[in-house]
């Protein structure tokens, strides 16, 4: 008895040594909780210079392809989109993560009766048919993951498409706005001799109107396009994240990434491979195969096994193995595979869609190319004579051979070629940067995605 009651205050502190040392542990492995606040006021950049950058910037203009890699670092819906990964990430690490076991313990003292001592009971049972889905979901995870970087990717094509077809556009929209602010100029000096003519009786109103109209006319054109370019400025800078009022200086040609016909229609067969859209597609069906399979290992029966022993008041003491077997009667998860099978043959369905039209947008692309080309050329070819009849025009009107319409019409032929030469140099552009987003020109490549993911 003695001994009993002095080895008691011994075993008691190093239980309370041990529940302690439980609790830390378990503590320790807990996450804790940071603030995180939002941002006060819009985060725009004032100045290029200001803007994240690998390579120096130079001092000077910047090219397209410069443009185009300070959009992609800078743009901010792609820093949004860019945390979808760290989500994806995260349900890779739940999708990895194994249920707990399931502790159970009970006191049950002695109220009434013939017992003698408290009774007590206790349980441990883990569930095993978490076991059996572990890998389909964390397949599907995976691929899950795999599929959102694919996404992030395409939209870093699509944002450095935007910013090559505004920096294109601004390029050679400058270009028509030189050549508009000449003819206006040259129209404007015409017009004041026409006008000391008219106010001297040497020329009526009535041979004064064409000219008007036409002078009017390469105005309205001129506005416009000032308009236009304003707001191509600001749609870039917003791309750049820059403050709308900053003026990003670019070079006065286009440089874009060599455009080889032959070449897109010869790997058109392996577009699926290369773009990022096509890419993701694939491996969110893939990720929806697997989550059919989970939920066809699902109709089996839930089974938890584990064990349990206890005591009751009259100190009669038991234990063993328990487990506990669901009976599929009702239900054998049905509406689950029946979701799953459904949603895999939408993909499916989807994925072909897009495919298909990815392959026609692209021969569609390359035709309209070799028009716009050909139409280019002709222009080109066709511009010299023009010119020259404009020059010859303007010698005949110094020394008064020719009337005052005829002279506007070679002049405004001339200003209409070309200015037809500079618009179809442009849609000619805009088609090779429309055709090099869709096939990936110049642009990361997606191949690592679509690799295997290590199990």
């Amino acid at each position: 008895m003695d001994k009993d009651g002095e080895g008691a205050p011994a075993r008691r502190p190093a239980l309370s040594t041990a529940c302690v040392a439980l609790a830390a542990a378990l503590l320790t492995g807990c996450a804790s909780y940071s603030p995180l606040p939002l941002t006060a006021a819009a985060q725009l950049a004032p100045a290029v210079d200001q803007l994240a950058h690998d390579q120096p910037l130079p001092a000077g203009p910047l090219s397209v392809e410069q443009v185009t890699a300070l959009a992609v670092q800078n743009n901010p819906d792609l820093r949004a989109v860019r945390a979808q990964h760290g989500v994806a990430q995260a349900q890779l690490i739940q999708a990895g993560v194994l249920p707990n076991p399931q502790l159970s313990f009970a006191i049950l003292p002695l109220l009434a009766g013939v017992g003698t001592t408290t009774a007590w009971n206790a349980a441990l049972s883990f569930d095993i048919h978490a076991l059996l889905t572990y890998r389909t979901r964390k397949e599907a995870a995976q691929k899950t993951v795999q599929q959102v970087d694919a996404d992030i990717l395409w939209r870093e094509w699509q944002v450095a498409g935007q910013a090559r077809l505004l920096a294109v556009d601004l390029i050679e929209g400058q270009h028509s706005l030189t050549l508009l602010t000449q003819a206006r100029d040259l129209l404007a000096q015409r017009g004041q001799r026409l006008e000391t003519a008219v106010a001297a009786g040497n020329l009526t109103l009535t041979d004064t109107a064409p000219y008007l109209a036409t002078q009017q006319a390469t105005q309205v054109q001129l506005d416009d396009l000032q308009r236009r370019l304003l707001t191509e400025r600001h749609q870039l800078n917003a791309l750049l994240g820059l403050a709308p009022e900053v003026v990003v200086p670019l070079a006065d040609t286009v440089d874009l990434p060599p455009l080889d016909p032959a070449a897109i229609e010869r790997d058109l067969p392996n577009l699926a491979q290369r773009r990022p859209d096509l890419v993701a597609l694939q491996l969110g069906y893939a990720a929806e195969d697997a989550k059919l399979r989970t939920a066809l290992l699902s109709q089996f029966p839930n089974l938890t096994m584990g064990a349990s022993g206890g005591s009751d008041n009259a100190n009669v003491r038991n234990g063993g193995p328990t487990a506990s077997l669901g009976l599929p009667i009702f239900d054998r998860n049905q509406g689950g595979i029946a979701i799953e099978r459904a949603t895999r043959v939408q993909l499916h369905e989807e994925y072909a869609a897009r495919l298909t039209a990815a392959v026609g947008d692209v021969r569609a692309r390359l035709k309209e190319i070799a028009v716009t080309q050909a139409q280019l050329e002709q222009t080109r070819a066709d511009l010299p004579v023009a010119e020259r009849r404009a020059a010859q025009a303007e010698a005949a009107m110094r020394t008064r051979n020719i009337d005052q319409r005829t002279y506007v019409d070679l002049v405004n032929a001339r200003l209409t070629r070309a200015a037809q030469a500079i618009t179809l140099e442009q849609t000619l552009l805009e088609q090779q940067v429309a055709i090099a987003t869709v096939v990936g020109a110049g642009l990361p490549s997606v191949q690592p995605l679509s690799q295997e993911t290590p199990r």
